[in-house]
């Protein structure tokens, strides 16, 4: 049984940049063919895919968010971290770390696993 648990500030200023954690239990990030992935839902609106790792360490992004963001991990301490960079309002959300072995879950909202998420909030 796969488990995630995000971590990271609550309260960003706008253009600066946030990093999150997500610590995954249970499984190996580097095994059984799972896409660890970070979405986001904005307040009063659905869910919003930023992008996501391949246990091979290949990267994909939402287009629309490719220039601000990378995500990376780090195999010794089984995590899976997301950059954001040039915060904006906008980005306020709840961000979700999440896992499936198929991609398209992923892109759908329908990953099998689920962190419990942070909240993020972008305001000076």
């Amino acid at each position: 049984q796969v488990q995630l648990q995000e971590s990271g500030p609550g309260l960003v200023k706008p253009s600066q940049t946030l990093s999150l954690t997500c610590t995954v239990s249970g499984d190996s990030i580097t095994s059984n063919s799972y896409y660890w992935s970070w979405i986001r839902q904005p307040p009063g609106k659905g869910l919003e895919w930023i992008g996501y790792i391949t246990y091979m360490g290949n990267t994909y992004y939402r287009p629309s968010l490719k220039s601000r963001n990378s995500i990376s991990r780090d195999n010794a301490k089984n995590t899976v971290s997301l950059q954001m960079d040039v915060l904006k309002p906008e980005d306020t959300a709840d961000y979700y770390c999440a896992a499936d072995r198929s991609y398209q879950h992923i892109l759908a909202g329908r990953a099998d696993y689920w962190g419990q998420g942070t909240q993020v909030t972008v305001s000076s």
